[in-house]
């Protein structure tokens, strides 16, 4: 046996190192080998990323067989939509307060079941300005996209602008016609607004209230209202609590916000929902000094847990809102209500059998007391409809309310 310190012949090291060649240019053939036949690709991720669509798992194969079929239809989807929506990560690392080190922004989850409409309401100029588009962004909004993804351009806007009519003018008088985009309305001016309840055949969505001198100079008015009447007054719904105790509330589908303004001649904030439906009634709103939020009801109310001290919706909560949504929507209310804060439900209306088997349980499942509690029917399309209405106050309790 040779010495442990002996070195190594020279045959020898010359074995080892065709050995060890041979060994490494092995590995390199099987691995390209597997590589070249899999399915995987090292290609980097392309600018353009698209979304699948499977099919319902009731689907069966051609075969008969029950194996349910997983075609996919792959969708582009808008470079601007991606570069919003896409994980950003934050400059400074991870940050506790999100938990992570990347940032989603918030996008309507229906938003890439209409691609096209997407598409379309993406391609705009970078840092120019944004179409023209108001009608088309809300049928988008109402279709479940909500909330719309932010976009990098500048909205239209009327050329001739002017400032405001002041406080407490604004209140009470019609705001000029430069304060609105006319694009997307069939009226062009606000004279056409408050006179087509008069001169326009058809439906709109409150298609009176921008007369301010007409029904909305009384509404909400009187105060005291005729016993048993469904039209409670506001005077009578803040006597329920202590003075001053109602001071911020929300007016979910407000119209033009006449609600909100009845309650700041009163000292108490109201921001009022409404959507533009065949008439500007966010601008209106914000010219009347009050607060506009353009959000639909399907979207979770943007208020912390036990905030409100009122809420109050009149006509919206109807049963035209499939009844899961509402139930959802109730207890969304009840969320952001504190608790003593109140629900005026002012004119829910349904037909006779609905409010006892469905909407009647359901509000009460919520966990409100009853302060007033009025059911009237509806009779200005005739009595054999069986339509009706309910105008209710409802209280979260005080105590133990979760």
């Amino acid at each position: 046996m040779d010495p442990p310190n002996q070195p190594k012949s020279l045959s020898t090291n010359l074995f080892y190192l065709f050995l060890l060649l041979s060994t490494n240019l092995l590995t390199l053939f099987i691995s390209s080998t597997f590589y070249s036949s899999s399915s995987c690709s090292l290609n980097p991720i392309s600018s353009t990323t698209t979304f699948t669509k499977r099919s319902s798992p009731s689907t069966t194969d051609s075969d008969g067989t029950g194996n349910p079929e997983t075609p996919q239809a792959t969708i582009d989807l808008p470079s601007e939509f991606l570069a919003f929506s896409s994980g950003q990560v934050l400059p400074l690392g991870f940050n506790t307060n999100f938990d992570s080190d990347t940032f989603y922004p918030p996008v309507g989850q229906a938003c890439t079941r209409f691609p096209d409409e997407l598409s379309r309401f993406m391609s705009y100029k970078v840092n120019g300005s944004c179409p023209d588009d108001e009608l088309f962004a809300q049928k988008l909004l109402l279709k479940g996209c909500e909330p719309l993804p932010r976009r990098r351009c500048r909205p239209a806007a009327q050329p001739d602008y002017v400032e405001p009519n002041p406080l407490p003018t604004s209140l009470w008088t019609t705001p000029p016609n430069s304060s609105v985009v006319w694009t997307a309305y069939t009226c062009k001016d606000y004279t056409c607004l408050i006179n087509r309840v008069k001169t326009q055949k058809g439906f709109d969505d409150c298609k009176d209230c921008f007369d301010l001198h007409g029904r909305e100079k009384n509404r909400w008015a009187s105060r005291q209202s005729i016993e048993g009447s469904l039209d409670f007054t506001i005077d009578e719904v803040l006597a329920t609590k202590k003075p001053g105790t109602i001071r911020i509330g929300l007016d979910i589908g407000g119209g033009v916000a006449t609600f909100a303004v009845r309650m700041r001649e009163r000292n108490i904030t109201i921001i009022t929902t409404s959507m533009n439906l065949n008439g500007p009634f966010n601008n209106f709103i914000a010219s009347r000094g009050v607060m506009p939020l353009y959000i639909s009801i399907s979207q979770r109310l943007p208020f912390f847990d036990n905030t409100l001290d009122i809420v109050h919706s009149m006509h919206v909560l109807s049963n035209w809102i499939p009844s899961t949504l509402l139930h959802f929507l109730m207890f969304d209310i009840y969320r952001v209500l504190r608790p003593g804060g109140l629900f005026w439900l002012d004119h829910f209306f349904c037909v006779e059998d609905q409010f006892l088997d469905v909407y009647k349980p359901l509000i009460e499942s919520i966990g409100f007391i009853k302060l007033k509690w009025v059911v009237g029917k509806k009779l200005d399309r005739g009595a054999e409809l069986r339509e009706m209405y309910l105008s209710a106050l409802l209280e979260k309790p005080l105590k133990n309310s979760w």
